[in-house]
């Protein structure tokens, strides 16, 4: 048995143990069909995404276009009465192309709007079904199958038409006050556009990575009504073992002023096989933010003290970072970055439900110089790249409608420039989002 194997038996072997607090040593009396919820969700996705060097794309220019509506129901089972209940999870997703062609499909790259076959040609359809079983013993719930684990190290993505999901166990728990712990291990994910639900793992900087299972564990710990703080660890099998902690705090100032602060710090280092090479990477931001009534405007800075780009697994949001934004991640070796956003809630103003934010992000000193086989980049000569510089400004707009039959409609609009040296691409993008929920049970 691994010395990481040891530790998750432990670690579970006491959350299992742990005597229940006050109110929950009576049985519950939730029930299986009484608990259960089944809610649709509609989904309509536009995006455009002009690669101004004229990256490679089927018509050779450089611009991909997509437009796609999806349809996401779920259906959650309440438990089982008494202290020891059970029930199960499902889901039902399906995509529908609506607009590509003529070579803007974006193929098969980051673009991800609509599946894309072996020869260039976006799928009409695709359908992704799947569900766990869950149990419940006190505050512990665990769930076994299709889950969507949402932590710093291991996170499903939700930023294209339909969401990432994995395959596994997870266990979330809840015994002590302010703290919640989760766990789990997961040996097969399933990407936005794919049907699959036993994809192999990929990251987002190196690709594919022939890994039997990624495991993590931690918590989140609320330490005062203003303080929270973070921990947690994962291992990619023969990949990585990363390491994660955070810290973020509120401090009001008057009724309508608070300050607000954080930090995020990630570890990184090689695991087992070193399928991804050998690499030991360091890297975190801090931010800080005042909020005045309808406006809040914040300062950030990250920085990568690593040799190589810091990565994490495709199109999920394992990113906790402050300056991981729309496009750009700021995550390249040695780059420092610099980040100012503003947003403005328009309630105040007489319309509730619309909000504004723009914000600036600015990348200087990514060297690759150190980086490893597997994360280096040269230029045309085949030196390793240094002094790469990069910029994004993202401005988004968005409204949830507030009454009405259409209540919770929601529309986004989301835009995004980004200017780069070699290593990166200059892009403008565009994305349009319509979101529409609705509760049947």
């Amino acid at each position: 048995m691994t010395h990481l194997n040891k530790i998750s038996l432990a670690v579970f072997s006491t959350i299992a143990g742990m005597t229940p607090i006050s109110g929950f040593a009576e049985e519950q009396k939730e029930g299986f069909i009484e608990g259960s919820t089944l809610n649709v969700f509609s989904r309509t996705f536009y995006m455009n995404r002009d690669s101004r060097k004229g990256q490679s794309n089927a018509n050779g220019n450089g611009y991909s276009e997509g437009t796609a509506q999806g349809f996401i129901g779920k259906f959650e089972s309440g438990f089982t009465q008494g202290t020891f209940g059970v029930g199960v999870d499902a889901f039902a997703m399906v995509g529908l192309k609506l607009d590509t062609g003529g070579g803007r499909n974006g193929l098969q790259s980051s673009f991800n709007v609509l599946p894309v076959d072996n020869d260039g040609q976006a799928k009409d359809e695709w359908t992704k079904v799947g569900g766990s079983v869950k149990a419940r013993a006190f505050d512990t719930v665990v769930n076994i199958g299709d889950v969507f684990p949402s932590t710093p190290v291991v996170s499903f993505g939700d930023s294209r038409v339909l969401p990432e999901s994995f395959r596994g166990v997870t266990a979330t728990n809840k015994s002590i006050s302010g703290l919640t712990m989760q766990g789990g291990r997961l040996h097969a994910m399933s990407q936005p556009q794919s049907s699959s639900m036993r994809d192999n793992f990929a990251t987002f900087y190196a690709g594919p990575v022939n890994s039997p299972w990624v495991g993590y564990f931690g918590g989140d710990y609320e330490a005062t009504d203003r303080l929270t703080l973070g921990l947690y660890g994962s291992r990619l099998k023969d990949a990585w073992d990363q390491k994660y902690a955070s810290a973020s705090y509120v401090l009001p100032l008057s009724d309508q002023m608070a300050l607000t602060g954080s930090l995020n710090y990630y570890n990184a280092t090689d695991e087992g096989k070193r399928l991804l090479g050998k690499f030991d990477n360091d890297i975190w931001s801090a931010k800080i933010g005042l909020k005045y009534g309808s406006h809040t405007v914040s300062l950030s800075h990250q920085r990568n003290q690593g040799d190589d780009d810091f990565d994490y697994l495709r199109q999920s949001d394992s990113i906790y970072l402050a300056n991981s934004i729309q496009y750009s991640d700021f995550n390249s070796p040695k780059e420092r970055s610099w980040m100012a956003t503003y947003s403005l809630d328009m309630t105040n103003f007489g319309v509730p439900g619309l909000a504004f934010m723009t914000r600036y992000g600015k990348g200087t000193d990514g060297d690759y110089s150190n980086a490893n086989s597997t994360y280096m980049r040269r230029d045309s000569d085949g030196n390793p790249l240094k002094d790469q510089k990069r910029w994004e400004r993202d401005i988004e707009a968005k409204y949830v409608v507030q009454t009405g039959s259409m209540k919770d409609l929601s529309l986004r609009l989301r835009q995004a420039t980004t200017r780069a040296t070699t290593f990166e691409s200059d892009l403008d993008e565009v994305r349009l989002i319509v979101e529409y929920p609705l509760s049947v049970l």
